[in-house]
């Protein structure tokens, strides 16, 4: 006669199997203020009750079989506590008569097989996986709910970022203005992008020089500040006071703050970090006066 699992660790399997049905569902842990998840919490506790009750007057009933032997050997074992049993089945070795009732009647190279039965926690999970695998074939295909939909996910994220990004941005701490931007690196990048949707078509590709001037040389036609990376914010930010085709990109809302710091990298790259496109090598003649940057 098998030992029976205590009540209490059938409560929690029903609790933990619940709370991860419905955090699947809800995809967050708002469900455990909710009516339906407290309500089915409490029909399963209630189920589990009843099972327990039913499997008590069962075990009385196979026990009034058993002979003395029998029943004393049952009630003994019944006292360990159900981890320590858990524990011992999982190592316990078999009796010769034992692995006999469960020989297999063919074998290879002298090694037999014996017909050992599954452990309940292996089956138990795989029956978990396949009833799993039901509700989310339901709920992909049949679009039910959010859950599985793996395009209402990413569009409700995006979303989400989006407004992050906002209210970062809105913040006034977070406000870039030439007084706080600083140059880096990692800037370059998504600089060169902005550079070459906003800017390519006066500088070039590289900022080589076209209709507007060279920027890889050390040439420059407005020097408002003393150091090179704030003047090309501020040059960006406000424009050119002797050239109305270079607008002012910052103040008609063309480009943020964030933007312009991202522009005065890649542009402040190409004129520090990489040698000049000359017009032997086909940029344009230099234009202003030699710059002397801080």
């Amino acid at each position: 006669m098998k030992q029976r699992t205590p009540l209490i660790i059938n409560i929690l399997v029903v609790l933990s199997l619940l709370f991860m049905l419905f955090y699947m569902i809800i995809q967050n842990l708002s469900f455990l203020l909710s009516p339906y998840f407290i309500g089915t919490a409490v029909f399963g506790i209630l189920m589990a009750l009843i099972s327990h009750s039913i499997g008590n007057k069962m075990e009385k009933e196979r026990l009034s079989r058993l002979s003395d032997a029998e029943k004393q050997a049952y009630l003994t074992e019944k006292k360990i506590p159900y981890f320590v049993r858990m524990y011992r089945s999982a190592f316990k070795q078999q009796s010769a008569a034992e692995e006999k009732d469960i020989l297999i009647d063919h074998g290879f190279d002298g090694i037999m097989e014996l017909d050992n039965q599954l452990p309940k926690w292996w089956l138990g999970l795989f029956w978990i996986g396949v009833v799993y695998c039901v509700v989310y074939i339901i709920f992909y295909f049949g679009g039910v709910g959010d859950f599985a939909n793996a395009d209402k996910e990413y569009e409700q994220e995006y979303k989400h970022q989006l407004a992050s990004i906002a209210a970062y941005e809105a913040d006034p701490k977070n406000i870039i203005t030439i007084d706080n931007a600083t140059y880096s690196q990692d800037n370059i990048s998504a600089g060169e992008e902005l550079f070459k949707a906003n800017c390519v078509s006066c500088h070039l590709e590289g900022g080589k020089g076209g209709i507007g001037p060279n920027l890889t040389d050390n040439y420059w036609i407005n020097q408002p500040e003393k150091t090179l990376f704030k003047n090309i914010f501020n040059v960006v930010e406000n424009g050119s006071p002797n050239n109305p085709s270079m607008q002012a990109f910052g103040k008609n809302g063309v480009l943020t703050g964030k933007d312009i710091q991202n522009v005065a990298a890649y542009v402040y790259h190409i004129n520090q970090e990489q040698p000049p496109v000359t017009q032997d090598k086909g940029g344009a003649a230099p234009q202003g006066d030699e710059a002397h940057w801080q």
